[in-house]
């Protein structure tokens, strides 16, 4: 039977494969971002299935409130609430200016306690439910110039551990955290950045649609804490076990991997605002294999198009 899915910063990136990923297995969605007219967009890309669209910003009160009751009032329940909203700002923390530092932990932390908040309310008048959240490896680790978004990812794995040692008398109300490392989103290019360089995922890049595979798998097989990337253990290791000779490196491999070449006058992005014209699934970090396999012919392409396509 199909399940009535909430997926909260759905118009780009991760949350947008998530959607999309959902849409195949056949579940009901109700999918909230910031803009209106991107929205429209996913929707059209799920069109196989029964779409809500609610525009939703995180910050605003009552907003995930609405949020939830917008969905009830279409489907009369929610079974898995997906939050995958956040913002960026690159900065050394001294010059990022405060308001661009307080506004990305309102969005990705307090942004995201909220929608646990909203959807634990629902789930403990149900007896039952999923919550999953997408952290990131810069919630175990650190990297310079990312202080508020680092700050957000930490805050958010202490709040995901205090919330699942209070589920512990509520065995059929999950709440999963999955961790991506690098993956290939335009959240970069959409940051606020107070830097000088425009930023990108450092290597190994993920594809969004693996974490999003993950994400659809906590449905089925819910997990405390899932890791997606491959660096992700090396890097963890390296910051508990060394971690002098981790802060001697982060900075170097930060500024040559972390960041492009490309210089970029101070600005905001996408940090009090959505840009429409930004969203997509992918950042262009990665060659998109589904439309790579379209164009190559013979057996070979079709043995590659089963896989991909």
């Amino acid at each position: 039977m199909s399940q009535v899915v909430v997926v909260v910063g759905a118009t780009s990136g991760i949350g947008r494969a998530t959607a999309r990923a959902f849409a195949e297995r056949g579940d009901r969605l109700v999918l909230a971002a910031r803009a209106a007219t991107t929205l429209a967009e996913v929707r059209g890309e799920c069109a196989a299935v029964d779409v809500l669209t609610v525009p939703t910003d995180v910050t605003e009160p009552g907003a995930l409130d609405a949020l939830a009751d917008a969905a009830l009032d279409r489907f009369g329940r929610v079974d898995v609430w997906v939050h995958t909203a956040a913002v960026m700002a690159y900065g050394r923390f001294d010059e990022l200016p405060g308001r661009v530092f307080d506004q990305v932990v309102r969005t990705d932390l307090l942004g995201t306690a909220g929608s646990v908040r909203v959807a634990l309310r629902h789930f403990r008048a149900t007896g039952a439910g999923t919550v999953i959240l997408t952290g990131s490896l810069l919630g175990h680790v650190t990297a310079p110039y990312m202080s508020a978004y680092v700050a957000s990812k930490w805050g958010l794995q202490g709040l995901v551990r205090t919330v699942q040692q209070e589920l512990r008398d509520s065995p059929e109300i999950r709440l999963c955290l999955v961790n991506p490392g690098s993956v290939d989103t335009p959240v970069y290019q959409q940051a606020a950045n107070y830097l000088g360089w425009v930023g990108r995922p450092p290597p190994l890049v993920a594809s969004p649609q693996r974490v999003a595979r993950a994400i659809v798998d906590c449905v089925d097989r819910p997990r405390r804490e899932v890791s997606v990337g491959r660096l992700n253990v090396v890097l963890r290791a390296g910051f508990t076990v060394l971690p002098g000779v981790y802060d001697v490196l982060v900075g170097p491999l930060m500024r040559l991997a972390g960041l492009s070449g490309r210089s970029v006058a101070a600005h905001d992005g996408s940090v009090f605002a959505p840009n429409p014209a930004g969203e997509a699934v992918r950042g262009g970090h990665l060659p998109d294999l589904r439309q790579l396999v379209r164009h190559v012919s013979g057996p070979v392409g079709a043995v590659l198009r089963r896989r991909f396509g």
